[in-house]
């Protein structure tokens, strides 16, 4: 049976017929032991409050630890979402680009090859016309005699090179097919 420090001090021991114990230093050491008993069952109360108190807090701090790891799932799949729609986002937009990319390429092919038609087209009309005004040349010639050149009139060497573009002669002009 469970004293508490109260009973203790209200307490007496049995006594004998014959006095059988010192009733001061009895009472001396029985108010000892109700004092320490009162210190201890003070202890034990203070300790059984905080005991509650942490049970408490720690129910608390469980409730947070769950709140946080859902805040953790949901914050980890959403990084996952925006992850993959950026990654949708890149590869549509490469597409896109890769797509733009082809069709200027093949307008560009488009250009180059109907520049090349029309160069070559040139370049035979030209080559047409300066066979035909060679031709005519050496009869004219036999008809008319050479008049004197004036200084005005006289080409250089390098003007006489010119083609009918302005460019030197054909082996330095560039050729259209290159490109």
């Amino acid at each position: 049976m469970a004293l508490t420090p109260v009973e203790i001090r209200h307490m007496t021991p049995p006594r004998t017929a014959l006095r059988g114990y010192r009733v001061p230093a009895t009472d001396h050491l029985l108010e000892e032991i109700a004092s320490s008993f009162e210190d201890v069952w003070r202890e034990r109360a203070d300790l059984a409050d905080k005991v509650e108190q942490l049970e408490a807090d720690l129910v608390r701090f469980r409730e947070l630890e769950t709140l946080l790891r859902t805040t953790l799932v949901s914050a980890e799949q959403a990084s996952a979402q925006m992850r993959d729609q950026a990654r949708r986002e890149a590869e549509l937009i490469l597409g896109e680009a890769h797509a733009e990319a082809r069709a200027i390429q093949r307008q560009a092919i488009s250009e180059n090859e109907r520049l090349s038609h029309a160069s070559r087209r040139l370049r035979a009309q030209l080559t047409e016309a300066l066979a035909a005004v060679d031709d005519a040349e050496p009869a004219d010639a036999a008809e008319r005699e050479p008049a004197p050149a004036s200084p005005g009139d006289q080409e250089t060497d390098a003007e006489a090179e010119r083609s009918w573009y302005g460019f030197p002669s054909e082996s330095v002009l560039p050729d259209a097919d290159a490109a």
